[in-house]
């Protein structure tokens, strides 16, 4: 058995190689539905996550950990380990650094699904990124490396500017969630990122061109939500998995209970990249994430057979 720290993941395997491995497997036939729903555990300062999954010749389970607290304090929300296994002996193989393998793992999904779309944007490329955390510029990182060359412009949009990190800092402007000077940015962003843990949208469905791609990976609570209702509805919606996110993705769970969405009109990941997407000029293209234990297992499969392990 192997540990395979952040460091040694992050050596490992790219961004974009993340990208290529999300899409082979879904090309190859694996079917998100079959993924097992996760499981909750309550502590008393938050609660545990368990995301187990199978494909092929392996097996795997996050043990994730969230503590709504720990900003606070310097530590990070979320923490996590996998374990890999030999799906027929269930032999343990590898134990991996959960965080590291999310925050790869999560980017790279959000640009299986809309990497394509963004290649196609003519031009210089422009980004809004509301949070400044580790998904935030995992985001970043990915965008890039789909589009082979850094964006042209970047605005990170935070509740507490002040509080911004040197990494977010070395990113592009930093401006206010809440201030006037995030909505010319917005309304020229080609990309607009959302990786919070707000529970009400962030911006209003106006507030972003007609042709804007959202990527909304803050939340996997039912009630909470990071966009507006008013934008699902006049958007081309992709989601990892639609059973899924009717369950756990608030945005959806909210928006189809409101009756401005249907369960017949979202997109499932698989279909995108195995038949492409063909959305309408001047609609927006939405992918909104949940994070599904499926994607934990290909990633870090990845990574094993890299280091043969």
């Amino acid at each position: 058995m192997r540990f395979i720290d952040a460091a040694t993941l992050d050596d490992v395997l790219s961004p974009l190689d993340a990208v290529g491995a999300v899409t082979a497997a879904l090309r190859e036939g694996l079917d998100p539905a079959a993924d097992p729903p996760r499981s909750l555990a309550p502590t008393r300062n938050g609660h545990f996550l368990l995301m187990p999954a199978e494909s092929g010749a392996t097996a795997g389970v996050k043990v994730a950990t969230v503590a709504p607290g720990n900003p606070a304090l310097g530590r990070p929300r979320v923490q996590a380990a996998y374990l890999l296994f030999d799906a027929e002996s269930l032999s343990l193989r590898a134990v991996l650094d959960g965080t590291a393998l999310t925050n790869r793992r999560t980017a790279a999904v959000s640009f299986a699904a809309v990497g394509d779309a963004l290649a196609r944007v003519e031009g210089p490329v422009r980004a809004v990124v509301f949070g400044g955390g580790p998904q935030a510029l995992a985001h970043l990182d990915t965008a890039a490396a789909v589009l082979g060359r850094p964006l042209d412009e970047v605005t990170v949009a935070l509740r507490r500017p002040d509080r911004a990190s040197a990494e977010v800092l070395a990113r592009g402007a930093v401006v206010s969630s809440e201030g006037p000077a995030l909505a010319a940015s917005l309304a020229r962003a080609h990309l607009v990122v959302c990786a919070t843990t707000a529970r009400e949208p962030l911006f209003s469905a106006d507030a972003v061109a007609p042709g804007a791609i959202v990527v909304a990976v803050g939340s996997h609570e039912p009630d909470a939500r990071e966009l507006d209702p008013a934008l699902l509805a006049r958007a081309t919606v992709v989601v990892e998995d639609g059973a899924t996110a009717a369950r756990e993705a608030g945005d959806v769970v909210l928006a189809l209970a409101e009756g401005v969405l249907t369960a017949e009109s979202l997109v499932p990941l698989a279909a995108v990249v195995r038949d492409g997407l063909s959305a309408p000029d001047g609609r927006p293209l939405v992918f909104k994430s949940v994070g599904m234990a499926w994607e934990d297992l290909v990633v870090a499969r990845e990574v094993a057979e890299r280091l043969g392990a």
